[in-house]
């Protein structure tokens, strides 16, 4: 039992890790437009890497989705393309403030929204319960850490040009405020991806009925919430290839190295949210007490470790490293409030 535990943690980590640095590459592909590194991102993360990994692990699960609950795919579908937006504004996000910052605020506002917002929709009566008390003391301290994470960021923009904290990131800097808005805008939306899941749990109950694993039926959820949120990414990438005229960049020359490190993406963020379900039923109860905070707080800690590696805040003073520092701290305890509320 204990060694199946230690490997639940151990996945829980390595999930942390693959989804605190998949936006990594994105401080090599300058050679492109933003538009060309999210499409392709999209493509290797929401579509193919979802689709072998079942073929592979449960060929069968492609048959029995047909069959599955039709308003479950349809709630699935429809949150799955409006958390598509929701990537969108992170990967914007992400090229406007670099890698730190912008992981920073999108993981602490998801994860404060991801907590509040199903409760608060879907038990509102759990609000005065213990766990509804402990969720909004999490929420509260979350939202401190959100305040200081975006005053470190306005001071760090304060003391040299809004870009000098991206670390050549592909994309347009923008300043703090907009990029704040995005990452508000991403964590809504990706609350509501929460909420999506939760609610198309009958397809994976489905799949169980029918003989797959608890691992192969929840992987009938994320097979259709990443496919229509695919729509929604692909679609916007593809306006701005018509307006900027950058799909001819796919066929440059010397892009095989791009194309590389585009897939690298989406095997580590589309890998993170395999591993991660991987890593839940070999936890048991004990699953989202302990590994939901974990693997958030590794991501958290890694994106600024990165964010800092590669000078993001080289040129912010030393009251805006404090502020971030004090941020980071800030937010840890509140996800530790959040996993505590969970147990």
């Amino acid at each position: 039992m204990s060694g199946m535990i230690s490997a639940g943690v151990l996945l829980a980590v390595m999930s942390g890790m693959m989804n605190g640095s998949f936006t990594l590459p994105m401080r090599f592909l300058g050679k492109w437009e933003w538009e060309n590194v999210w499409s392709l991102f999209i493509v290797f993360a929401c579509l193919l890497l979802p689709a072998v990994l079942v073929s592979i692990l449960a060929p069968q699960s492609w048959g029995i989705l047909l069959h599955a609950p039709l308003h479950a795919l349809v709630i699935a579908a429809l949150t799955g393309f409006a958390w598509g937006f929701g990537s969108i504004l992170f990967g914007q996000s992400v090229s406007a403030i670099g890698i730190s910052l912008a992981n920073t605020l999108v993981l602490a506002i998801s994860s404060a929204l991801g907590s509040l917002l199903p409760i608060l929709l879907l038990a509102p009566q759990k609000l005065m319960a213990r766990v509804g008390h402990r969720i909004l003391l999490g929420v509260t301290v979350e939202i401190v850490g959100i305040a200081l994470c975006g005053w470190a960021g306005r001071l760090r923009d304060k003391a040299a040009d809004a870009g000098s904290g991206r670390g050549g990131m592909v994309g347009h800097a923008r300043p703090v405020g907009i990029a704040l808005m995005m990452a508000l805008g991403s964590g809504v939306l990706s609350a509501v991806f929460n909420i999506g899941f939760s609610l198309a749990k009958p397809i994976a109950d489905y799949g169980h009925a029918a003989g797959l694993s608890e691992f192969s039926s929840t992987n009938l959820i994320w097979c259709v919430m990443l496919a229509a949120g695919a729509v929604s990414n692909l679609g916007f990438c593809l306006y701005l290839m018509l307006k900027n005229g950058s799909s001819r960049k796919f066929v440059q020359r010397g892009v095989g190295r791009l194309y590389g490190l585009s897939l690298l993406m989406g095997l580590l963020w589309g890998g993170s949210i395999f591993v991660y379900g991987a890593s839940v039923p070999k936890l048991g109860s004990l699953g989202t007490s302990i590994g939901w905070p974990l693997s958030l707080a590794v991501g958290l800690l890694l994106a600024n470790a990165i964010g800092m590696g590669l000078g993001e805040w080289k040129l912010a003073t030393q009251r805006a490293r404090a502020w971030m520092y004090s941020a980071i701290v800030v937010l840890l305890v509140a996800v530790g409030i959040l996993g505590w509320a969970g147990a």
